[in-house]
């Protein structure tokens, strides 16, 4: 098996597990099928792991297609090793959206979610991007879609995530809600259905920032980078800030045109790349290389 690694090439030894050496395996970008890559890569390292692989069938020309009915058969190996590298404090961020054959949504999302937690994996969360930004559009029975789904997994429920980092300015809400308050907004409200989101909304009285829902609100990348499906710088740099601290190793295994790996390096985190397409591949070394001179040459200053 060949690899290509960005800022230096050179052959990855076979790994011991009871030792295995790290820094082979840090901020790098690899060239190479995901599945064989990851099978390399020692077990337990990943802190956090973003990603947005193929939809299926939905870009042929450039990955090749996976047909709906075959997604989940092809990406549960996959997810398996992601299971493998990931730390059991770290957390596992898929972004994917379920198509449209013949009419309907197809269920090959909902499919993946039940045989990943078959797995072991818990699906602690789904989160909602928002395409703020979106085009308008119909066909003729549904409109366009404005939204992507990015699905949280855990290997355990207790997992290291950082919430103070992703706080919001307080919003409008504040200044006719906590205005005039009522008996129960000053003491703590609990859930009358055994919900654990009991509240006490004066605690919010005087604060300038507040936590976020489970919605991002986030415009698509209009720069597509010579990339199909580029996302947004801010879409992995909210989680990275939400699940990782500064030094953590980040993975994204379909790394396209690298936003994930240069959002970790301007964010202090490192980072493990895989792209299978050699042009996606120099694209994204490109991209790296171009971050880590310009943060060298700030460090100089």
């Amino acid at each position: 098996m060949n690899l290509s690694i960005s800022t230096e090439i050179s052959t990855i030894s076979d790994q011991n597990e009871s030792a295995p050496n790290l820094e082979e395996w840090r901020n790098k970008i690899i060239l190479g099928d995901c599945l064989d890559i990851l099978q390399s890569i020692p077990s337990n390292i990943v802190d956090l792991i973003v990603t947005s692989p193929p939809y299926a069938d939905s870009r042929k020309n450039t990955y090749g297609g996976v047909h709906p009915d075959k997604y989940v058969e092809w990406f549960l190996p996959i997810s398996q090793e992601l299971k493998r590298v990931l730390k059991d404090d770290g957390t596992f961020i898929l972004n994917i959206k379920e198509r449209v054959v013949n009419s309907e949504r197809h269920t090959y999302v909902l499919e993946l979610i039940l045989e990943m937690k078959k797995q072991g994996w818990l699906w602690t969360e789904e989160f909602m991007w928002h395409k703020r930004n979106c085009f308008p559009g119909k066909w003729s029975n549904r409109f366009r879609d404005a939204w992507e789904r990015c699905l949280q997994f855990n290997n355990q429920k207790k997992f290291n995530m950082y919430q103070e980092e992703v706080m919001v300015p307080t919003g409008d809400w504040a200044k006719s809600r906590l205005k005039n308050l009522s008996e129960t907004d000053k003491r703590r409200d609990n859930s009358k259905v055994g919900s654990p989101f009991g509240k006490k909304v004066a605690n919010w009285v005087g604060r300038d920032l507040v936590y976020p829902t489970n919605v991002l609100h986030l415009a698509t990348e209009c720069n597509n980078k010579s990339h199909s499906a580029a996302f947004p710088k801010e879409l992995p740099s909210w989680f990275i800030k939400l699940f990782t601290k500064e030094g953590d190793l980040v993975l994204d295994p379909f790394v396209g045109s690298d936003t994930t790996c240069v959002v970790a390096t301007e964010l202090n985190r490192e980072y493990i790349g895989i792209e299978i397409k050699s042009d996606y591949y120099d694209l994204a070394i490109a991209e790296v290389n171009a971050v880590n001179k310009s943060t060298t040459q700030l460090k100089l200053l």
